[in-house]
């Protein structure tokens, strides 16, 4: 795998971290926000760029991939918002000014899809806004 593709994979990954912490910044993780993930990847995730995973499958099902997998794991949405704002730290030249906005678009999303933002999930927005102005 070219060290490119390896970027976009971990990109990819670790916004599946990002946006899992966004549904589970009030401890609860919805079927309503998974759908609206999913309904983010399809629409407008896919078409962002040319990069695939070892299977060949287009790199930005990891983001659905690593979601799902963090359902199963017990640490809490800090600790998945930490390592976004590592990898976002490493590989600054990633994230163009059109892929912060659709970061941020696709986690209000989920943020706003069950019952509207409640002040969890608004404080980690608020935080993702502050770390993407850098």
């Amino acid at each position: 795998m070219l060290n490119s593709e390896k970027i976009g994979n971990e990109f990819y990954q670790s916004l599946g971290k990002l946006f899992y912490a966004v549904a589970m910044a009030d401890n609860k993780v919805r079927p309503v926000e998974v759908t609206r993930l999913r309904k983010y990847v399809r629409q407008n995730w896919l078409d962002v760029d040319d990069y695939e995973d070892e299977f060949n499958t287009d790199s930005a099902y990891q983001i659905e991939i690593v979601f799902d997998w963090l359902e199963n794991e017990e640490k809490d949405d800090e600790e998945y918002f930490s390592e976004f704002k590592e990898f976002y730290k490493e590989h600054p030249k990633k994230f163009t000014p059109e892929l912060k906005s659709l970061i941020l678009e696709t986690a209000e999303a989920i943020a706003s899809s069950f019952a509207g933002k409640n002040k969890s999930e608004m404080l980690i927005i608020f935080r993702l806004k502050q770390l993407l102005a850098k």
